[in-house]
């Protein structure tokens, strides 16, 4: 798989409920449920509640990020 891709593949989620499983580093994930709001040419974006979080999509290639529909 490579960016290009994943770029479709987010893109195609916009406006789409996901969960998200973030690697935080040293065995700590953050779960969290939220709407993918925009996609970017080196990243993207998730609402999460009130608050805005972007990744890259190196994120989820390095598999930093795994995101699967709500």
């Amino acid at each position: 798989m490579n960016t290009d891709k994943v770029k479709n593949n987010i893109g195609n989620l916009i406006g789409k409920k996901i969960v998200a499983k973030v690697n935080m580093g040293r065995n700590k994930f953050e779960i969290f449920e939220g709407i993918i709001l925009n996609t970017y040419p080196a990243l993207f974006t998730i609402k999460v509640k009130e608050e805005t979080k972007s990744f890259s999509y190196a994120d989820v290639l390095t598999k930093n990020i795994i995101i699967k529909i709500a």
